[in-house]
């Protein structure tokens, strides 16, 4: 099993910055790939970004170009830096790991974003 504990949301106004970070622990030499999901009040949960264990990437259309996810395989910890942020940009993040030879679902507990001003 593994175990995401998520950092990094806050307030930030339009056109800011912030960085995420995603700590994982447990078995994570089973993890496939990891990624950032989000969700919107009244909205379903979306696929942000995710990064496999080859190091490729793979982004939603609507934040390509501005959010970069990364990884510190020393730190068992993935990243997500947001850059041009927008009000449609907040939401809760949460981190996620595709698990073992069935690709099972683990997810952090998730951080709020918000982007006001």
């Amino acid at each position: 099993q593994v175990q995401l504990v998520e950092s990094g949301g806050g307030l930030v106004q339009p056109g800011g910055s912030l960085r995420l970070s995603c700590a994982a622990s447990g078995s994570i030499f089973r993890i496939n790939a990891m990624g950032w999901y989000r969700q919107a009040p009244g909205k379903k949960r979306e696929l942000v970004a995710v990064i496999n264990t080859g190091g490729g990437s793979n982004y939603a259309d609507s934040v390509k170009g501005r959010f970069t996810i990364s990884r510190d395989n020393a730190k068992n910890t993935v990243y997500l830096q947001m850059n041009s942020l927008k009000p449609e940009d907040t939401a809760v993040y949460y981190c996620n790991a595709k698990w073992g030879a069935l690709w099972r679902d683990y997810w952090g507990q998730g951080t709020q974003v918000t982007v006001s001003s």
